[in-house]
């Protein structure tokens, strides 16, 4: 390296040889990656609609985003400091970007949605061959041309964003571990946990963005700007709904790319925070024989990898953590993965509608416990073994919490022939004969259709054929169904599109249900971080780069990647009604039995993250023998430090200082 590459870091990229610059890029990619994940999981279910694909493959394509960061994790975060870091996380932004270009790419490509209806949009009063007509012989079913059919089943689109997402995956896996230790080379001991703090509300905005931006594309038409919205009969609340999800995934791939362009600018090595602005000579020799030293470390870390390995899995206290984690982690995926669809089925909501709820009710105390407990550790300057009682006892109370979930609930929508039968009278199973009524037997309709309206005695029907309407007024989402013969109340015995909506009760019990969320993402919060401060200090201080790599590989292969398939092939084994595709091969689920759907999403949840706490348990009694590096006149340590070796101090006491602080990297 030599004085010229010095001088050149100091001065040949001006603003760029500042590590506060580095900082303030490197969080704008914090907030450009989170949002593009964040994005990801609240579109869910629209990518569900617009593919027709059940739930188990929407979690398979949700899990893939691991499946790309599974295989370089590792290798980035013991390797990559010898790399050129800057430019390395400049080309993961970029890969980022184009994943989530590729993921837009299907609306580009597979031409107009169209959605499961028997209704023309046009259908008027001279239109009515989906009302109900006597000795009519059955031509309504749909066209089964086999070219068509063909071409719908050969139609595997969603696989771009399965491509897409596993691109993504692949350029976020050197930010954070490449980032950080760019950030711990040349930053203050002192400033190092203050910055990490930056970036770790980087990872909070983005979510917040991701989710808004979520809500506003949720509440647009996929095909905005090529089909009138007047002849639409659907509106955002149904379930064949599909919103513009490609739109913010272009919105992302820009942000990505543009975030991208400030890292090719940076030097490989950055002149120390505390020197940059020294010029006297004897510091900077110092700071050159420091780096060489540095090189030489590295170079002989790489010999040692196998041992490394062998000790961390020797490590009673790290393996139970690591398990505990994906025990926990494996809990959180399956809960937030499916919240929006959760919230959409129990409480009767639009995707906008959930997707805003949730970035309010979530972000926002997850933000402030991070704060609060980051606070409260400094403040009170808490050990690692009380770290360790208060992480436990803090989550214990969460999961406590969580069991009052069990208490708001909703009953399924009333829909005749699927959840109530035609006299309104609610039964458990579905019955396929009694999709039919007397009352609409005459009719000649298709039972597999769904095309819902609403009663105006509270009760949906399966389409307009099978309330017996007889006739139409109006058009598009204002239609109205006239003389219904299954509909039996006063007045015409009309119906409206769509299913009915749910009472004021269950509103209420949204609120509850929101309630509880903010009490129980605020407990997580000022959980999680004592629990990382305890997985830091528990692996010896040449292990932790290695340490922290493992932890995340073995989350990522045992709960990133397994987590949303198997808890969405459970969900949709209690799905009540499938989409039908033309070549009458089925599609997305249009409705789920809410109460097994209920006990599915709660019950899994809360068996995994139950059984994390017999491996924590053991933990806590495994540290009272455990000796943690610094637990111990740490103070006194620190200056015996510093006068062992200046080079040493300052190459060593920046991670001893981040030991307790890096606990924010989650």
């Amino acid at each position: 390296m030599g004085e010229t590459e010095k001088r050149i870091a100091s001065h040949g990229v001006g603003c760029f040889a500042k590590i506060k610059i580095f900082l303030l890029a490197l969080t704008w990619a914090y907030v450009s990656k989170s949002l593009s994940g964040t994005y990801m999981n609240s579109m869910l279910t629209q990518i569900e609609r617009q593919f027709d694909i059940p739930t188990s493959i929407v979690g398979f394509i949700n899990g893939s985003f691991e499946i790309g960061n599974l295989p370089l994790i590792i290798f980035v975060s013991y390797f990559g400091t010898k790399l050129h870091r800057p430019i390395m996380i400049g080309v993961g932004c970029v890969v980022m970007g184009l994943g989530c270009f590729l993921m837009s790419l299907p609306h580009f490509l597979m031409g107009r949605y169209e959605y499961e209806t028997t209704i023309s949009p046009t259908s008027n009063l001279s239109s009515n061959s989906f009302l109900c007509v006597e000795n009519r012989s059955l031509t309504l079913k749909p066209t089964q041309d086999p070219a068509e059919c063909v071409k719908e089943m050969k139609s595997l689109m969603w696989i771009y964003v399965l491509v897409g997402n596993i691109i993504r995956g692949i350029g976020e896996t050197p930010l954070m571990p490449l980032g950080i230790s760019y950030i711990e080379d040349f930053a203050k001991s002192e400033n190092s946990p203050l910055y990490i703090g930056i970036l770790e509300t980087g990872k909070i905005i983005g979510p917040i963005i991701g989710l808004v931006l979520g809500s506003f594309c949720a509440s647009i038409y996929v095909d905005t700007g090529s089909v009138k919205t007047d002849d639409l009969t659907i509106t955002p609340t149904d379930t064949r709904w599909v919103g513009a999800w490609w739109i913010g995934f272009l919105v992302c791939a820009g942000v990505n790319i543009l975030i991208s362009i400030p890292f090719f600018f940076f030097p490989k090595t950055l002149p120390n925070e505390g020197l940059q602005d020294n010029g006297d000579g004897t510091e900077d020799a110092r700071e050159e024989k420091c780096k060489e030293k540095t090189k030489e470390e590295n170079r002989a870390i790489t010999k040692d990898f196998l041992p490394f390995m062998k000790s961390l899995f020797c490590n009673p206290i790290y393996m139970l953590l690591t398990l505990t984690s994906v025990l926990k982690i494996n809990a959180v995926i399956n809960m937030f993965t499916f919240l929006p669809k959760y919230l959409e089925q129990q409480y009767g909501k639009s995707t906008a509608e959930v997707v805003l709820l949730i970035g309010v009710s979530n972000l926002p105390p997850i933000c402030i416990g991070y704060l609060l407990i980051g606070f409260i550790m400094k403040k009170f300057k808490i050990t690692v073994k009380k770290a360790a009682y208060m992480a436990f006892c803090l989550s214990l109370s969460e999961y406590l919490l969580s069991f009052f979930h069990f208490l708001i609930t909703c009953d399924n929508f009333p829909v005749a022939g699927l959840t109530t039968s035609y006299e309104g009278v609610q039964h458990q199973l579905y019955v396929d004969n009694s999709i039919l009524a007397n009352c609409n037997t005459r009719c000649s309709c298709l039972t597999n259709t769904w095309d819902p309206v609403c009663g105006d005695n509270g009760l949906a029907y399966m389409s307009a054929c099978l309330a017996g309407c007889e006739k139409s007024v109006g058009t598009g989402t204002n239609m109205v169904f006239q003389n219904c013969s299954c509909v039996r109340s006063s007045g015409n015995s009309s119906a409206v599109l769509g299913l009915c909506k749910k009472g004021p009760e269950c509103t209420n019990k949204l609120k509850y249900f929101l309630i509880l969320a903010v009490m129980g993402s605020f407990l997580y919060s000022i959980t999680a971080i004592p629990g990382y401060m305890v997985l830091l200090r528990s692996i010896k201080s040449e292990e932790k780069s290695l340490g922290i790599g493992l932890h995340a590989f073995c989350i990522r292969i045992f709960a990133g990647i397994p987590a949303p398939i198997y808890s969405g092939a459970l969900i949709d084994r209690t799905c009540l009604h499938w989409g039908t595709l033309k070549c009458g091969e089925t599609g997305a689920c249009r409705m789920y039995d809410i109460n097994n759907f209920r006990h599915i999403y709660l019950v899994l949840p809360a068996a995994l993250k139950g059984s994390s706490y017999l491996p924590a348990f053991f933990i806590l009694i495994l540290m009272r023998k455990f000796h943690f590096p610094g637990e111990i006149e740490s103070s006194e340590t620190e200056l015996a430090d510093m006068k062992k070796s200046e080079c040493t101090d300052e190459h060593r006491s920046p991670k001893v200082e981040n030991d307790g602080e890096l606990k924010t990297k989650l």
